[in-house]
């Protein structure tokens, strides 16, 4: 538990706090990346503003849907309407939002290191970039997975060539009926593999992760261990920060680091071994590999 309050440090120079960015990537005996939603937001993937109106003017004037985040959301009245949300939406982050640079920044500055990711974000980026899936734990889900509603069982289903296809078939935000999806054990409508309640599904791939996460973190415990946290907001600071904010208070060889648009801030306790980047991540991330 931190003691003192979590401040915010904006008075280090931006190039002093890369450049102690930069050293401690070269020194450190692994990487531990956290990385959240402003990556991808930096990546020019956002879910709001005239990206969300190019693709989901017809849901907005529909049902006032502002964004795309809510839109999943959104009650709607029929699974007709709710895939043809999804299929759309799915296709727009995962199938055909192509890959961002900040990603393939943060690959170029890692590839050689010893390193591992921790995200919560689910639209497949990493992969995409090139990062090692070895190396990659999402925790939160994949937007190319589908699971049983009720679940039924702890098994996870891709859904692309399900997916191209409702997209492809929908009009007037609907698809055709015989395009839902259904369990293929119990016959239940299929639903998202994205951690929003107690029925998402953790299969036997996330426990390999979640696995693989966990050995990473026992192999190097009091090394120099640089944990880096990426675009990481407060929806969800259990998943990421916080720990990153106790494992590096508990191994005096770690270094913290932040690096996120106007949400840079380190506890009082670790002040004194951690870097503070208030600016977009991407332009960080250029920063550093140049």
């Amino acid at each position: 538990m931190f003691l003192r309050k979590s401040m915010p440090t904006f008075t280090e120079n931006y190039s002093a706090a890369v450049e102690r960015l930069k050293q401690e990537i070269e020194t450190a005996d692994a990487i531990v990346i956290g990385a959240g939603a402003g990556l991808s937001t930096s990546a020019r993937m956002s879910y709001g503003g005239e990206r969300f109106e190019k693709y989901f003017s017809d849901f907005r004037k529909k049902y006032g849907i502002q964004d795309m985040y809510s839109g999943g959301f959104y009650p709607y009245e029929t699974l007709e309407e709710y895939w043809a949300w999804w299929s759309r939406h799915i296709m727009v982050n995962r199938y055909e939002a192509g890959i961002g640079k900040p990603y393939c920044d943060l690959l170029a500055i890692v590839r050689d290191k010893d390193y591992f990711v921790l995200t919560t974000n689910v639209d497949h980026q990493f992969q995409l970039a090139g990062f090692d899936k070895k190396r990659l734990f999402y925790t939160q889900g994949d937007y190319g997975l589908w699971q049983c509603s009720k679940p039924c069982h702890q098994k996870t289903y891709d859904n692309e060539a399900a997916v191209r296809q409702m997209a492809a078939q929908q009009k007037d935000m609907k698809i055709p009926e015989e395009l839902i999806p259904k369990c293929p054990v119990c016959g239940a409508p299929m639903t998202m593999n994205l951690r929003c309640d107690m029925t998402f599904v953790q299969d036997d791939g996330w426990y390999a992760a979640a696995g693989r996460y966990d050995d990473f973190i026992r192999r190097h415990r009091g090394l120099h261990v640089l944990f880096l946290e990426i675009g990481v907001g407060a929806n969800t600071p259990a998943i990421i920060k916080y720990p990153f904010w106790q494992m590096t208070a508990k191994n005096r060889k770690a270094i913290y680091a932040c690096v996120n648009f106007g949400e840079a801030f380190v506890p009082g306790e670790i002040a004194d071994r951690s870097i503070c980047i208030n600016k977009d991540v991407g332009e960080v991330l250029e920063q550093v590999k140049s």
